[in-house]
């Protein structure tokens, strides 16, 4: 590829500043909505990485990192910057503080997300990798998801669509 068709790509940027997900939520309703107080910020496509995204994520109080899933393809994996969010699993809950991380192998069925129950905000990094066909779980929602050429569809357990 010539210099002229590469996209330009930084070098290195701060990660704070780097440009807030445009879409907050790719959930439906009435998902979409209680991811209010969640702010992404994609690192990963930044530098055009393809094989695993990398998110800074911030929560502001009261707010939730997703729907309670478990992934059957893809890794997962976070690391506590700032704050104390409650890890929520099929073991229960687990409170986690700066330094702490947490990982969610594929195919293990343990759903999990992070929820911020205190008054500062929450801040960790996100990885996980962009293994295709995978699938999500929600036990505690109407809702499936199916990675289909890059993105997510979504339906209800029953398989209608939203």
């Amino acid at each position: 590829m010539s210099d002229e068709a590469r996209p330009a790509r930084p070098v290195a940027v701060v990660a704070a500043e780097a440009p807030a997900r445009v879409k907050p939520s790719n959930y439906p309703e009435p998902f979409a909505s209680r991811m209010a107080g969640r702010v992404k910020r994609p690192l990963g496509e930044l530098f055009g990485l393809t094989n695993f995204g990398v998110n800074l994520v911030h929560l502001a109080p009261g707010a939730v990192s997703a729907l309670r899933h478990a992934h059957s393809r893809q890794d997962e994996f976070v690391y506590v910057l700032q704050g104390h969010p409650t890890l929520c699993t099929d073991a229960g809950d687990t409170p986690l503080a700066p330094g702490m991380c947490a990982g969610f192998k594929a195919g293990s069925g343990d759903a999990h997300c992070l929820r911020n129950d205190k008054a500062e905000e929450v801040v960790y990094l996100e990885a996980g990798d962009r293994t295709p066909g995978d699938a999500a779980s929600y036990p505690d929602d109407d809702i499936q998801a199916m990675l289909v050429e890059g993105r997510w569809t979504f339906t209800h357990k029953d398989g209608t669509a939203y």
